[in-house]
């Protein structure tokens, strides 16, 4: 059955090759991103009555209601939205400002909300949807250099996770997604953004998060259009998961930390259970 899209970040990477996987499958697609002429570009060739171009800053949330109430008018309702808008902020913690964070914050975690507090009426009185929220290992894993984005992608599991249980007797799923290195923008020089400040006790003992990041722009493994194809056939399952590793490198990252996970719960587990107390 043919399904509406709703897709941020459409201009390039995973969301660019999600809008490729869906139109190809027979589904009508809402692309949306910063700058029109960069989704225009990113989508050269694949102009139809089945595609929609919209401008959305998702860290905006007037915008994120107008472009979902676009989509409404364009195709008459959502099925399936996928939060791919986010950019990535690389640096030691100590070394990144406040602003620098909650900037992080505006786009990778409330753009996501503002976009699902847009949609979720739209599928509450479908009785139906699917939302699927881009997350990372970083939202799993605790990386060097990754604070700010990393923190921003836990926030995005925990919202997902906890709203999946408040909406899915509406019928609506939700999914968080954990890429490994995918060759998307995300690294890209005029994508990533790097601190100003350098404090000197990190730079002596490390490597600056900028010589050791860049090297992975354009040479990681994942290929976004086949991820695409992969979040279209998620959203065909009858249960989709709520949560979906993608890539055999994430596989690789988040299985053991997981496990340190488990292994952590229980080696102190008489203490955790000493602490009940006397009624």
């Amino acid at each position: 059955m043919s399904k509406v899209w709703f897709i941020t970040g459409a201009g390039s990477g995973i969301g660019a090759g999600t809008v490729k996987a869906a139109l190809a499958a027979g589904h009508q697609v809402v692309a949306t991103g910063r700058n029109l002429d960069k989704l225009r570009s990113a989508l050269d060739g694949l102009a139809s009555d089945s595609l929609e171009l919209v401008a959305l800053d998702v860290a905006q949330e007037p915008q994120a209601a107008a472009a979902v109430q676009q989509a409404v008018a364009k195709f008459g309702r959502i099925d399936v939205v996928l939060n791919n808008a986010g950019y990535s902020l690389i640096g030691n913690f100590e070394e990144l400002t406040s602003e620098d964070m909650a900037k992080q914050f505006a786009t990778n975690f409330w753009g996501v909300s503002h976009v699902m507090r847009a949609v979720l009426p739209v599928m509450r009185k479908q009785r139906a949807g699917h939302i699927i929220n881009m997350s990372s290992v970083a939202g799993v894993v605790g990386m060097s250099h990754c604070s700010a984005y990393g923190a921003s992608k836990f926030a995005v599991e925990g919202l997902s996770l906890a709203v999946a249980e408040e909406v899915a007797k509406f019928g609506i799923h939700v999914t968080a997604v954990e890429p490994g290195f995918f060759r998307t923008k995300l690294l890209d020089e005029a994508n990533v953004k790097w601190p100003s400040l350098r404090i000197e006790d990190y730079a002596a003992v490390e490597v600056a998060a900028q010589q050791m990041w860049s090297p992975y722009a354009g040479t990681q493994p994942g290929d976004p259009e086949k991820l695409g194809e992969v979040l279209v056939k998620l959203t065909g399952m009858d249960a989709p998961p709520r949560l979906f590793v993608a890539g055999g490198d994430a596989i690789d990252m988040i299985a053991p930390a997981v496990q340190a996970r488990l292994t952590a719960v229980h080696a102190l587990e008489d203490l955790s259970k000493s602490t009940a107390g006397n009624f």
